[in-house]
C-alpha cells in the first residue's frame, strides 16, 4: 500500500467524491485508509452515569485504498506513487505527475 498516515488524499470514487481529507488512520491487510472528513456516519451512545442523557457522535469510517487517490504537492491534482532510489541508497515515494517528493 502506498498510502500512508498523513498523506494529503482525495476521493476518486464513492459518494464523497471529490471531498479532500489527511490520512488519519491505515489498515493494509483491510487495504482500507480512515479519511479526515469523508465517509463520516453517527453513531448513538447510551445514556451512562458520565453522560446521562447520551449523545450522538460522529465518526470516520474507513474507505477503501482504491478510492482514494494522492494529492500531489505541485499542482495539488490527484496522482499515483512511484518509488525511487536517492543518492543515499534510499527509497523514496516520489509523483508520478511531477515527479515531486512526497514525506
Amino acid at each position: 500500500m502506498k498510502i500512508l498516515k498523513g498523506d494529503k488524499v482525495v476521493v476518486i470514487a464513492g459518494k464523497d467524491k471529490g471531498k479532500e481529507g489527511t490520512v488519519q488512520a491505515v489498515y493494509p491487510k483491510k487495504n482500507k485508509v480512515v479519511v479526515e472528513g469523508v465517509n463520516v456516519h453517527k453513531k448513538h451512545r447510551k445514556p451512562t452515569q458520565q453522560t446521562p442523557e447520551g449523545s450522538v457522535v460522529e465518526i470516520y469510517v474507513p474507505i477503501d485504498a482504491s478510492n482514494v487517490a494522492i494529492v500531489d504537492p505541485k499542482t495539488k491534482k490527484a496522482t499515483r506513487v512511484a518509488y525511487s532510489v536517492d543518492k543515499d541508497g534510499k527509497k523514496i515515494r516520489v509523483t508520478k505527475a511531477s515527479g515531486s517528493k512526497l514525506n
